[in-house]
């Protein structure tokens, strides 16, 4: 039988899931290594470490973040070999039915790189989609799963949690204590500290976040925003349907504008680009003579370009202000890191 993707009840825990979805992760599994041994163990070693960070794993996201663990969990392993992730993105397409840009988004490509990966790969196979398809259900159909190994994967989840902690506890008295002598060293004999405890707190509270592909970000009410090296792409409720934009010009600096309804008011959002380096900050116009400063996501590797939104939804009051304006009003500047005005959204901005 074809794989399901119905999203899962809210109300269930981890250990529903694991039951639920075992057999259909063992026969993906099972159709990326060919491996009865080397599947299973895949297998476990992704719901252990779905299971240590489940908390954080969004509700009604959960497979994508699951099949995301899997396939690069498996790709890990086999780094460089061209063949293995030709043959991951065939399962992905056609036992999956995974669209390019869902595959892209699995892997952290760019939909073209899917296009070519899934043409050469069929090259190889010589097999065209109706035929492939009929060679992973019949694979499938030889697949039985074994009970769920549940205790297993629950012990390994606690273990990769505790280690996590452990490292992260550790990470954080590295940075602390240095910190901690650089302020004691600076600070004056009342007990304050001057311009370089300003300067940290700016640091602290930057609004740019650097993230990986694929990497899922919830932005506003309902609303997720992730970048891939192909551009931007949102997702959220019935009105927010899935769509990238990557179609903005990059060569020279500039920033677009979309504008969203969501159950606040209005969800104000989009792409800058062109910019030489990371951005200082970005300003959203409030729609009552004020600015507010965006939150930024910027893919690692790719600081010229990235997508900002507002940290908040703006009532429809002010969006009407907004729409009312004059005609050079600009609702979104850009500025570089030494302050500088580096990009200001045109008058033709909006994107309803």
């Amino acid at each position: 039988m074809p794989p399901t993707h119905a999203a899962f009840p809210a109300d269930h825990d981890f250990a529903a899931y694991a039951r639920t979805h075992w057999p259909r992760l063992a026969v993906t599994a099972r159709l990326l290594t060919d491996d009865p041994g080397a599947a299973e163990e895949l297998v476990r070693r992704t719901l252990a470490r779905m299971c240590a960070g489940w908390r954080r794993v969004p509700r009604d996201d959960r497979d994508f973040y699951v099949r995301r663990c899997l396939v690069r969990g498996h790709l890990r392993r086999l780094r460089g070999r061209r063949a293995a992730r030709r043959r991951t993105v065939l399962v992905l397409r056609f036992w999956e039915e995974l669209t390019d840009a869902e595959v892209a988004q699995l892997l952290g490509c760019s939909a073209g790189a899917v296009r070519a990966h899934v043409r050469h790969g069929l090259r190889a196979t010589g097999a065209d989609p109706g035929r492939l398809r009929e060679v992973y259900a019949r694979a499938a159909g030889d697949v039985v799963p074994s009970e769920v190994p549940l205790t297993d994967v629950q012990a390994r989840g606690r273990v990769l949690r505790r280690r996590r902690t452990a490292v992260a506890a550790a990470v954080c008295a590295v940075l602390m204590t240095p910190g901690a002598l650089l302020a004691a060293d600076r600070m004056g004999g009342d007990g304050t500290s001057g311009a370089g405890a300003e300067g940290g707190a700016r640091a602290a509270t930057s609004p740019v976040r650097v993230v990986t592909a694929g990497e899922r970000v919830t932005a506003g009410p309902g609303v997720r925003v992730w970048l891939t090296a192909d551009g931007g792409h949102w997702s959220g409720s019935a009105v927010l349907k899935d769509f990238g934009d990557s179609d903005q010009p990059r060569d020279e600096p500039g920033v677009s504008v979309r504008m969203d309804s969501v159950p606040d008011g209005f969800f104000l959002s989009g792409l800058y680009y062109g910019l030489n380096g990371e951005p200082g900050r970005v300003e959203v116009s409030t729609g009552d003579g004020g600015r507010s400063t965006a939150k930024v996501l910027v893919l690692a590797g790719s600081g010229d370009w990235g997508l900002w939104y507002a940290s908040a939804p703006l009532p429809v009051k002010d969006v009407q202000a907004i729409l009312s304006a004059a005609s050079d009003e600009r609702i979104v500047t850009v500025y570089d890191a030494s302050g500088k005005v580096a990009a200001r959204s045109t008058s033709r901005w909006g994107r309803l």
